[in-house]
């Protein structure tokens, strides 16, 4: 017997019953859901300030991760171009190049640098005062206005949105989407500090563009002579603080759609509502010029820094009969992608193109008072103007009709020679040189 026990050692007995493992299994999945719940759903969000600061050092991370990279490109390139310059040299020598006849009557104008234009408008980099742009706010703000009192009697604005919501690109675990809410806000924006910086062709500034013995233009230890050359190589761009203090709500309604293991096997609606409520950052401007070579106009770009601040509100409301309202996670993420959408698409190194029409005066961009007719005279100034021309008449009349009046000239005189071609009676009839028989103008009125 005991070999036998012990070739064949008995199991020992489980200290839990099947019950007793089926109620602490439970109770493990449950005690997982609440933990996740609080803590992942319901857990305080970090202050706004930790995340703006969270946010910033991201930014600023890859703005100086892209930075470094054109740099890194740029020596790559001007080595690359060197160990070329022989060879491009000689194949273009050897080539006839084909050249368009310039026009004579247009005289050339003399090549303007970036150097020269500052000098012109009298403007200095290094010691302008920022300036206020407080005409500009103005204008800025007339603007805005304007397309706010629009959009109260249009609903072009609400159908957009509407059809960019559902367009074709919408989840399929999403239902229609319902504009709710849609406030445009009541203040303006501020722009100030406004001032003028070189920038080279990446829009990189020219007072961070070397790190290692560059120098800064103007700088004590830079030269003049190296510094107009950095100026010839590069373009003006404008930055301007931006500083925005309102409540620009859109508040959405849908649902949304559980479809396995069958279509809309769950339904849960789901209401959001997102405000803005202030933005501050750094706009920069700049101008591309036009390209005639390559028929390409002249194109205005604008981006914001990376230090920019956006701070939003944002209000949920999911379930049906037990609603759950302003869930903390829902509005992390609602933010975060609001974000990642405006860093994609308005902050450097990304910015946006906008080509610039044609400035030189055509006679269809004239606009007068009225614009009626084709020429911009309304029908009110024609009339005021034949008004005026009456009053005159009527003036020379009586005149003329004054004890000083001078003596009506005979029909001899040469002021009131009779016109060429009309007849002798005097009826007024005249006719044409050189027209068809029996064809006449009575030119009486």
């Amino acid at each position: 017997m005991a070999a036998v026990d012990t070739i064949c050692p008995t199991k020992p007995e489980p200290t839990l019953s099947f019950t007793q493992g089926l109620v602490v299994g439970q109770l493990s999945v449950v005690l997982l859901i609440a933990a996740f719940i609080k803590y992942f759903i319901f857990g305080d969000p970090p202050s706004p300030e930790v995340t703006a600061s969270i946010r910033a050092t991201e930014r600023r991370s890859r703005t100086l991760a892209h930075r470094q990279s054109l740099l890194t490109l740029r020596t790559d390139d001007t080595a690359s171009s060197a160990s070329n310059t022989a060879g491009n040299t000689r194949s273009t020598l050897s080539q006839p190049t084909l050249k368009k006849k310039k026009s004579t009557v247009l005289r050339n104008s003399p090549t303007l640098t970036i150097g020269s234009i500052l000098n012109k408008t009298y403007y200095n980099v290094d010691s302008h005062q920022p300036e206020s742009l407080d005409w500009f706010n103005v204008l800025v703000a007339q603007t805005i206005a304007q397309f706010r009192s629009d959009a109260q009697h249009d609903d072009a604005i609400l159908n957009s949105l509407t059809k960019a919501l559902n367009a074709d690109s919408r989840p399929g675990f999403l239902d229609e989407i319902k504009v709710t809410e849609l406030t445009l806000g009541e203040d303006f924006p501020i722009f100030s500090n406004c001032r003028i910086i070189p920038v080279d062709e990446d829009g990189l500034s020219l007072e961070n563009r070397g790190s290692g013995g560059g120098g800064m233009p103007g700088a004590p230890g830079s030269s003049a002579g190296a510094r107009a050359k950095l100026l010839d190589g590069s373009r003006l761009q404008a930055r301007m603080d931006v500083d925005l203090s309102d409540m620009i709500t859109l508040a959405l309604e849908t649902k949304l759609l559980l479809n396995y293991p069958k279509r809309l096997t769950a339904v849960l609606p789901v209401a959001l509502a997102v405000s803005v409520v202030r933005f501050s950052g750094t706009l920069s401007i700049s101008f591309i010029p036009s390209n005639p070579s390559q028929s390409t106009p002249t194109m205005m770009t604008f981006s914001f820094l990376d230090d920019y601040r956006l701070d939003f509100s944002i209000r949920s409301l999911v379930g049906s009969r037990s609603r759950l309202q302003d869930v903390p996670k829902i509005a992390q993420l609602v933010e975060g992608r609001l974000h990642r959408w405006f860093d994609e698409r308005a902050v450097e190194p990304r910015f946006q193109e906008i080509a610039l029409p044609s400035m030189w005066p055509r006679m269809k961009n004239t606009r007068g008072a009225g614009d009626d007719g084709p020429d911009g005279l309304s029908s009110a100034s024609t009339s005021m103007g034949k008004g005026k021309g009456r009053d005159v008449a009527t003036n020379l009349r009586d005149d003329s009709s004054g004890p000083n009046a001078v003596p009506e000239l005979n029909s001899d005189n040469l002021r009131y020679r009779r016109t060429r071609g009309r007849d002798e009676a005097g009826t007024g009839s005249f006719s044409i040189p050189g027209s068809l028989p029996d064809m006449s103008f009575n030119m009486q009125s």
